[in-house]
């Protein structure tokens, strides 16, 4: 029987969300209908949905025109096209990054895990058989991790490194020099790369002609790569249930096409179709450009709450995707995050997620923020933390 460590963001995600006033934890950009979407698009299709299609199983490994659209994504700037056909079409992110550790991971292999992560890219591989160290990035290095300490967790059945990229939940970004570093080290010992890459290209805080601005793995010329992705978080779309995995090499998406045979089987057409306009030249840059803009526009509302309490909080501020990673604190002790949320939302309708609880018992006093829903939804909910933290703060307990 395979053992799995509880899943502490979903089970709270799904225990609070409902009733929350304020959802400031939800991690995806402000959902859209598929009017909006239409609203958004630069061009608009005579129509959207075929519904003359038969609703078969389609196209077994995703929708041609899907893949090639995500193909024309990754090609971006690269001297080599992605091929469509390494490409695979998933029931989001989260079925891509299971896919990739079903196929590839299992008993006497040692994967190496960016962290602090979403926990299922290191509870699933251990849940496998797999041997999981955490690569440990820290605050006081602006949650950068330290390339030495990977090289140090190497061993010689070393099957797998996993990189989160922009991360979840500090909202930073592994820039292409310590990105090459990862590759170098990688390819020296012949070690895959997988790299979730949800976030991207949700990029607020950097610009693409800062030297140090991260392309994606699969545009970093290692054949052993892997990206996943999704339509949920930049996108907007989480209700269209697709995600993808990408590679390089036809082999890892060989291995994954004869594991996915015992799993998604296909993915809905309807989705697919939907998901192929969001992502074409007609949709995409106005999509990207309303959620990034709705990105920069809140992060500026959550950083004056920041340096307005700043005797309670700090944080290293985001520069990418929609999370920011802030811890409380009174009397130079953090304060006990999970009673923190609780009363918090008992109290206002404020809905925060407890680091300790998401992300690792080491990170007393944080909170995760998902600052990209409705601007309104953002800023009466901070307004409301703040009532909250005149009234209800120092009666808070500290984390043992």
């Amino acid at each position: 029987m395979v053992r799995i460590e509880p899943f502490g963001v979903e089970q709270w995600m799904d225990k609070y969300e409902t009733s929350a006033k304020y959802n400031i934890a939800e991690t995806c950009c402000a959902s859209i209908s598929v009017n909006e979407l239409l609203e958004l698009a630069e061009r608009k299709p005579e129509e959207l949905l075929d519904l003359s299609t038969a609703l078969t199983y389609g196209e077994i490994r995703g929708s041609t025109k899907l893949r090639e659209n995500l193909a024309r994504l990754y090609s971006t700037k690269v001297g080599t096209p992605l091929p469509a056909e390494n490409i695979l079409i998933q029931p989001g992110a989260i079925a891509a990054n299971f896919l990739v550790f079903y196929s590839l991971v299992g008993p006497g292999d040692h994967v190496i895990c960016h962290y602090p992560t979403y926990q299922q890219l290191y509870s699933v591989p251990a849940s496998l058989g797999a041997e999981v160290d955490l690569w440990k990035a820290l605050p006081e290095n602006e949650w950068v991790p330290d390339v030495e300490e990977l090289k140090r967790l190497i061993k010689p059945n070393t099957k797998l490194i996993v990189i989160n990229n922009p991360q979840n939940p500090t909202g930073k970004v592994l820039g292409k020099t310590l990105l090459q570093q990862i590759i170098d080290i990688a390819a020296e010992h012949e070690i895959t790369i997988l790299s979730d890459e949800v976030y991207r290209p949700l990029f607020h805080g950097i610009s693409p002609m800062d030297r140090e601005f991260p392309p994606s793995i699969l545009s970093m010329g290692y054949k052993n790569t892997i990206s996943t992705g999704s339509l949920s978080k930049a996108y907007s779309l989480a209700g269209v249930r697709v995600g993808w995995l990408a590679s390089r090499n036809p082999e890892i998406i060989e291995k994954c096409a004869e594991a996915r045979d015992y799993t998604a089987i296909s993915m809905s057409i309807l989705d697919q179709q939907v998901a192929a306009f969001a992502l074409s030249p007609d949709a995409v840059h106005g999509l990207l450009a309303r959620n990034i803009g709705l990105a920069k526009k809140n992060l500026e509302l959550l950083e004056r709450f920041v340096v307005k309490h700043d005797e309670y909080c700090t944080w290293v501020k985001p520069v990418a995707g929609t999370t920011a990673f802030v811890k409380f604190e009174r009397d130079g002790s953090p304060v006990d995050a999970v009673e923190f949320c609780k009363r918090l939302q008992e109290k206002t309708g404020v809905m925060f997620l407890p680091g300790n609880k998401g992300f690792g018992e080491e990170f007393q006093g944080y909170v995760r923020i998902g600052y990209v829903n409705h601007t309104d939804v953002v800023k009466d909910g901070l307004e409301a933390l703040r009532m909250f933290m005149r009234k209800e703060y120092d009666d808070l307990p500290l984390a043992e």
